[in-house]
């Protein structure tokens, strides 16, 4: 199957080739673009749009947490954390209420910004060792 289009063959390409810890902060980007749009479009009273941006986040929310492998504790932890904000993301698709997504972006930001350095140390470790 060709993709015609230069930047979709780039994404696509970006994802074949990047690493576990790369496509974790992929999904948390992805959902907070996703939660941001959804943002936009209740303020422009665009409910589909909205909706549709909140089920997208969902999806990612839902993927981050069927890739966690369960026999660490920190999975049992972040998959609580998941949960939780996959429900203030279906209250806030109800609802079409900000609150809760401003909610679980500032939950995202700081798993992404933990990530980003995860990832810088784990870089560092591999060139260095």
């Amino acid at each position: 199957m060709a993709i015609a289009n230069p930047y979709d063959r780039y994404q696509q390409q970006s994802v074949m080739t990047a690493s576990p810890g790369e496509l974790t902060l992929m999904l948390y980007n992805g959902c907070i673009k996703f939660i941001k749009q959804a943002k936009l479009a209740i303020d422009e009273k665009d409910v589909e749009k909205a909706g549709n941006s909140l089920i997208r986040a969902q999806d990612i929310i839902q993927e981050l947490m069927v890739t966690l492998d369960p026999q660490y504790e920190i999975s049992k932890n972040l998959y609580a954390l998941y949960d939780y904000m996959y429900q203030r993301l279906i209250d806030a698709n109800i609802s079409k209420d900000k609150a809760p997504l401003d909610e679980v972006l500032e939950l995202l930001a700081d798993l992404r910004d933990t990530w980003v350095e995860v990832i810088k140390i784990n870089r560092k470790e591999a060139y260095s060792g």
